[in-house]
């Protein structure tokens, strides 16, 4: 055999270690919902390629066995033709005859091993991990064909593999591929770093993944929060409470808040007085769906599709409400706050006319800042009180009533909803007549207390 033909040959069998390397990689590396799509859209050679990487044991053998193959013939070629061609190229040269043999052998052993890991692995390996799927499609064909002609000795030797695995105790992986939260979270931080993904939707995504661990009682709004409107109350308390509220759905309770009868909605009320029906409060109540507080984001939202409805109550195992969740809620549990209208769970809202409905755990200080009251809350630096609930508590000097109301400092402070002895929301409106001069009033009773 001539240097040339040797060379030849040399070159033949580094490029066959290059596309069987190129394969293992492509195959071994490619995801099978990629290969799934690429069949359902007619890709050549996807389905082959689909083949291969679902039994990865048998693939595995055809291509060791080739480049086994490949690099044994590669070796005797180099180390028994091109040595001795070498060989004599050395001698010819002057090279002393007796050192002549292992330096050509050396020469040899070192120029095919940098053209076997240049062009026969590293090369090939990174084209293949560029673009795994496609490159499988692509040499499936190539594959199923040395499969085919080596069809006895790949079975015989990938059944002797899987024998000696199970004797020392490996058993075969699973060929369906299972995803966990963690392989998402992964794959999505890749694609943020690629510049595929925007942060926020990264943000979404783990949102999401965290749903499933997510309790109602975490999103909720909770029930010293919520406005309820009693069936046994007039009319017109319960239009106050509604108009001040600003919110669009209120539970309806008779008894205690416990004993909840349903949900009204503010658009039926409202319908009903533009057409001038009487809106009773107790004839527009619907169904309330009633969630438990352990019950999981995720499951809240098939709740919430099955039901039809997108607001539940959430009560605790005695039946006791601990709270309202809202479609709305589950939203903003995945894609961040929301800018809400009116003023829905503000700590403190500018209604109409000037006035203020203010949450009772407002601080006193915010309410001063807020009023641009110049003169400090009575006791407010004794620390008796805090909050604008402990602020009334004060003046009155017991539990008030809803409805009941004092001047003071120009501002006339009317309890508008109690949750049992709590002040819950309190009606801050200007002062009028006497008491409007800033001083203190003495507390008033605008309805007959409820015993």
């Amino acid at each position: 055999m001539t240097l040339s033909t040797g060379l030849a040959l040399l070159v033949l069998l580094v490029l066959a270690n290059g596309l069987l390397a190129m394969a293992e990689t492509a195959v071994l590396s490619s995801r099978k919902g990629p290969l799934r799509k690429a069949v359902k859209q007619g890709l050549r050679g996807s389905s082959q390629a689909l083949n291969l990487s679902e039994n990865p044991t048998r693939f595995l053998v055809l291509v060791q066995f080739w480049l086994t193959l490949s690099g044994t013939i590669a070796g005797l070629l180099g180390g028994a033709e091109l040595g001795g061609d070498v060989r004599v190229l050395l001698v010819d040269w002057g090279f002393p005859s007796a050192w002549a043999g292992p330096v050509s052998f050396g020469l040899v052993a070192i120029g095919l091993a940098g053209l076997m890991l240049i062009f026969g692995e590293l090369v090939p390996k990174r084209i293949a991990a560029a673009n795994p799927e496609r490159t499988a499609a692509r040499l499936a064909g190539a594959m199923r064909l040395l499969a085919w002609l080596a069809a006895p000795v790949i079975g015989f030797l990938s059944l002797a593999t899987d024998s000696l695995a199970r004797m020392v105790g490996v058993k075969p992986r699973p060929t369906s591929e299972s995803v966990g939260d963690d392989e998402v979270r992964a794959l999505v931080e890749q694609g943020l770093h690629a510049g595929v993904f925007q942060r926020a939707e990264k943000e979404m995504v783990d949102r999401v993944l965290a749903l499933d661990n997510l309790q109602a009682t975490a999103i909720m709004t909770p029930r010293l929060r919520i406005v309820f409107l009693n069936v046994a109350d007039s009319d017109e308390v319960n239009w106050r409470k509604i108009v001040a509220s600003g919110h669009s759905y209120f539970p309806v309770y008779q008894g205690n808040r416990d004993q909840v009868l349903g949900m009204v909605a503010v658009k039926a009320l409202w319908a009903n007085s533009a057409i001038g029906i009487p809106a009773k409060l107790r004839d527009l109540i619907v169904p309330h769906l009633a969630v438990p507080e352990r019950m999981t984001a995720i499951q809240l939202l098939e709740e919430f599709k099955k039901a039809g409805k997108h607001i539940a109550v959430v009560v605790d195992e005695f039946g006791a409400v601990k709270g309202i969740v809202t479609l709305i809620d589950v939203l903003e549990a995945i894609v961040g706050d929301l800018p809400e209208a009116g003023a829905k769970d503000q700590p403190a809202a500018r209604q109409r006319g000037g006035s203020w409905l203010v949450d009772a755990l407002l601080p006193a200080s915010d309410l001063a800042s807020l009023l641009k009251i110049g003169q400090s809350f009575p006791d407010e630096h004794g620390a008796e009180f805090k909050t604008v609930g402990g602020f009334v508590l004060a003046q009155f000097g017991r539990i008030p009533h809803e409805g009941e109301s004092f001047d003071w400092a120009g501002w006339r402070f009317e309890v508008l909803d109690m949750d049992r002895l709590r002040i819950d929301k309190v009606l801050i409106t200007r002062a009028g007549g006497p008491g409007a001069s800033g001083a203190q009033a003495e507390p008033q009773r605008n309805e007959t207390p409820r015993t």
